[in-house]
């Protein structure tokens, strides 16, 4: 028998494809463009479908009380299609109509995209809204935002005849699909569950989403599903990510650490299904600059990282009013703001780091977003916002936008990452950095653990670290803070300003591990020999 690609409709709240389409927040939408970017240059058999968020995640900016606040800019895209198609689903007891936007190939060289929409004038303005703020804080729109995508997404792919064998979903926000595949299927369990995959992506409680039963029952979640069969699937307090393990035929984490750590997490759902795991991955050519691909020998990598590292700084002077030297030792802290990636790390000895900047050694760039509703992480910005205006040599930039986030990629010499292991499920920013020379200094979670070695390509914080059963929270803080500071004094800054071809050499491993392996195109093959189509031995 012939074996043919499965045709797949992926699904994601959002995506990062190109800076001039504003419907991502952070890693989870880098991943999501990424993925769609390799399937359009592999030619892949796939469909994209998200939300055309019409305000975006919001902009953050620096108020005159030199703190941070989150704006909102409407955004129009031109170059999206409107391919004449209108399809309705209900929530709330109220029709929504929905409309899919197309991204053609052609664009941005992804494979089709469809982003969905429920700004148009046919709904009243409350209805519109829907489609405004991605993850809004509203828990019943929240809902309604996924319903949107799981139900609408559907119905969209068929008013479209567009076909498919298989429906990933990216995390649980696209759930709402498989209860429309049950309705189409007339409850055939099997049936459906043959055609749905379900990536997992944290094993952070916050990260998998918990609402009422009674709430998601009145919303028209779960379709034509009767609620006691919701209940089984997913609990009294609903929880998604249970219910997608129970729905899907085969889920994956998204490092190999993270697969452990999820099949660990959810060993006690009865009926769930295989986890397996497929590292995530960035997409090479999308981020490396051409400038570090040409370079032919250690010291035209080092010219060229010396000039990009000058590019960067001139940015981010002219962003924050910084005066970064362009031939300091810089190091970029640049991702979510939240409690377990601990972005404050670095200042636990506040006198202990201002040495090193006063004397010039190293300086600091930190650039991210949190969530409106994160007062941890929006305490946390304000206190680094705040260090930037008493520390020479620290800067932060309030956003991560992909053009920001390739400049701070291009430019630093060391990538800074220091989530609480095993709180990182993978993470992708460093990998990205290491495609233009920038050395990763990490904990040793997430895909770290498959592509960063100790004095190799990069630098471990608190290696050989397996298990913080019988350690507070306060003794790994100081842990790693010791581990990283003497990483950085005693072997970091010495080799950086003293043994340059050691340098070098440590930056061409960087680049060559990470181009190998973490490129997208790799993880979107392994998507189809692991997930949808795992090889018969």
């Amino acid at each position: 028998m012939t074996k043919t690609l499965e045709r797949v409709a992926y699904f994601s709240m959002e995506m990062a494809i190109d800076q001039s389409l504003h419907t991502y927040s952070g890693g989870l939408g880098f991943l999501s463009g990424a993925h769609m970017l390799s399937a359009g240059n592999l030619g892949l058999p796939m469909i994209g479908i998200s939300m055309l968020w019409t305000l975006g995640y919001g902009d953050q900016i620096v108020d005159k009380n030199n703190e941070v606040e989150i704006t909102y800019v409407p955004r129009s895209y031109d170059f999206l299609k409107d391919p004449g198609v209108v399809v309705e689903v209900t929530i709330f007891g109220e029709l929504v109509k929905v409309k899919p936007m197309l991204l053609e190939p052609k664009t941005f060289g992804t494979c089709p995209c469809y982003f969905l929409t429920t700004d148009i004038p046919e709904n009243a303005d409350h209805i519109r809204e829907y489609s405004y703020k991605l993850y809004d804080s509203d828990e019943r729109i929240r809902v309604a935002q996924e319903i949107i995508l799981g139900v609408g997404g559907v119905r969209a792919l068929s008013a479209l005849s567009e076909k498919f064998d298989t429906v990933h979903m990216n995390e649980g926000h696209a759930l709402p699909a498989a209860f429309e595949l049950l309705r189409m299927y007339g409850n055939n369990y099997d049936l459906v569950r043959s055609k749905l995959v379900f990536t997992t992506h944290t094993p952070v409680p916050a990260g998998n989403e918990v609402h009422p039963v009674d709430l998601l029952v009145e919303a028209g979640f779960f379709v034509n599903t009767h609620r006691d069969e919701a209940c089984r699937l997913g609990g009294e307090h609903f929880s998604l990510t249970v219910a997608a393990l129970r729905l899907s035929r085969l889920a994956n984490g998204v490092s190999q650490l993270h697969g452990k750590v999820a099949n660990d997490m959810w060993k006690w759902v009865q009926g769930r299904c295989r986890i397996v795991a497929v590292t995530n991955a960035t997409n090479l050519k999308f981020w490396q600059d051409t400038r570090i691909k040409n370079a032919e020998s250690n010291d035209d990598l080092l010219s060229v990282k010396n000039v990009m590292r000058k590019e960067m700084v001139e940015y981010v002077n002219k962003e924050t009013g910084s005066t970064l030297d362009p031939d300091v030792f810089t190091i970029v802290w640049a991702r979510r703001f939240t409690a377990y990636k601990r972005a404050d790390l670095i200042f636990r000895d506040m006198a202990r780091i201002k040495r090193l900047l006063e004397a010039k050694k190293l300086q600091i760039v930190f650039a991210g977003k949190f969530h409106p509703k994160d007062t941890w992480g929006r305490k946390t910005f304000n206190k680094v916002l705040e260090l930037s205006k008493q520390l020479p040599g620290v800067a932060i930039i309030p956003g991560y936008e992909l053009e920001l986030s390739g400049h701070l990629k291009r430019g630093s010499d060391l990538w800074l990452n220091t989530p609480q292991r095993p709180m990182e499920a993978s993470g992708t920013s460093g990998m990205s950095a290491n495609f233009n020379g920038s050395l990763h200094m990490t904990t040793d979670d997430g895909w770290a653990v498959e592509g960063t070695f100790d004095n190799y390509n990069g630098y471990i914080i608190s290696p050989n670290q397996t298990s913080e059963d019988n350690t507070s929270d306060e003794e790994i803080h100081q842990r790693d803070y010791e581990s990283m500071m003497e990483l950085i004094e005693d072997k970091v800054l010495p080799t950086f300003y003293t043994d340059k071809a050691a340098w070098a050499a440590l930056m061409q491993k960087a680049i060559q591990y990470s181009s190998l392996y973490f490129d997208s195109d790799r993880m979107a093959i392994e998507y189809y020999t692991f997930l949808y189509q795992p090889a018969s031995l």
